[in-house]
């Protein structure tokens, strides 16, 4: 399983399909094919690992396979997992997570019901890989990520608007790579309208091939901003963030980065739809200028949202203080 574990981290880290691996052995343990899933539309690590067999004259007739992820029984754009180990004759399938999808689940109970050993070994690499697209599947909504750039006390920008750039160059290279691994960033007109960001996933020294669905949130026009370059952008003509959520569950996206501004940031915070702080600190001070969100109603200490599983990390003269703050659906 940790084998299929490294393999399944080949796959792409966006896109509305999680990453997973395959190792297909004999009963003796001599490993057979391995496989994994490389993206939306391709063969699932199940049917990659098969074919791989195949294509090498082995005969997995009564062999076992062990797989991150519970075989599916989905038809989409591939079959259901669940037929093709059937088919293939597999004697035993042990899966590290069962899967949540509620289309797609049940692959465990599948197998047994046709005589295959099918065994649910829970195992915390494989359930760490796919963290994010998990609890999305648990709550039938975008993973949210909220991001942001701050001075020490807690300013987003000066007295005068401007905000390039808050933090050094590490971190912002950081922020790029996240931006990579998401499957859309989303900012507020008025973001657009003060600041113009291009909202590109731009990992420094290298070319990203993915770029994350850019997201305009609100109602002022901002037509001829940098947003509008293509077509890779949705205009979310709301103030609902849960209505927007609901729009980019429907696109396939499953991870969300929100980079504000502040009023939008506040808007998912107040409807306890952030499940992800990531704050990249710079050892700056304004004393005056926006803040990182507005008021979120609180009115006590004891009140306060607080975060669990906290991170610092130093990226140059900056830190990135991560933290989890889902609470439900």
């Amino acid at each position: 399983m940790n084998r299929a574990v490294l393999l399944a981290a080949q796959g792409p880290l966006w896109g509305p399909n999680p990453r997973v691996g395959c190792v297909i052995t004999d009963r003796d343990g001599r490993v057979l094919s391995e496989g994994w899933h490389r993206g939306a539309g391709t063969p699932h690590a199940e049917a990659d690992a098969l074919a791989r067999a195949a294509a090498a004259g082995e005969d997995v007739a009564g062999a076992v396979a062990y797989v991150t992820l519970e075989p599916c029984t989905h038809t989409g754009r591939t079959g259901p997992c669940a037929d093709a180990l059937t088919v293939a004759g597999v004697s035993r399938v042990i899966y590290g997570v069962e899967d949540p999808n509620p289309h797609a689940s049940g692959g465990g109970d599948v197998l047994r019901g046709r005589g295959i050993d099918a065994e649910f070994v829970p195992h915390p690499g494989a359930r760490e890989l796919n963290a994010r697209w998990l609890r999305a599947m648990e709550l039938g909504r975008p993973y949210v990520i909220a991001k942001w750039a701050q001075t020490l006390d807690g300013r987003t920008a000066a007295a005068d608007g401007t905000s390039f750039w808050i933090t050094g160059e590490q971190a912002r290279g950081h922020a790029h790579h996240t931006r990579a691994a998401a499957d859309a960033i989303l900012v507020g007109t008025g973001t657009v309208r003060t600041d113009d960001p291009a909202l590109s996933a731009r990992p420094p020294g290298i070319h990203s091939p993915h770029q994350p669905l850019r997201v305009v949130m609100g109602l002022a026009d901002t037509s001829g901003a940098k947003v509008w370059r293509d077509d890779n952008v949705l205009a979310a003509r709301t103030h609902d963030p849960r209505e927007v959520l609901d729009m980019l569950w429907r696109r396939d996206v499953r991870t969300l980065i929100v980079e504000g501004g502040a009023i939008v940031t506040s808007a998912f915070f107040r409807e306890g739809l952030i499940d992800e702080v990531h704050a990249y600190i710079a050892p700056a001070l304004l004393g005056a200028g926006p803040t990182v969100v507005g008021d979120l109603g609180i009115g006590t200490m004891t009140a306060a949202l607080r975060g669990s599983d906290v991170t610092a990390t130093r990226l140059g003269a900056d830190t990135l203080v991560t933290a989890v703050f889902t609470k439900g659906p």
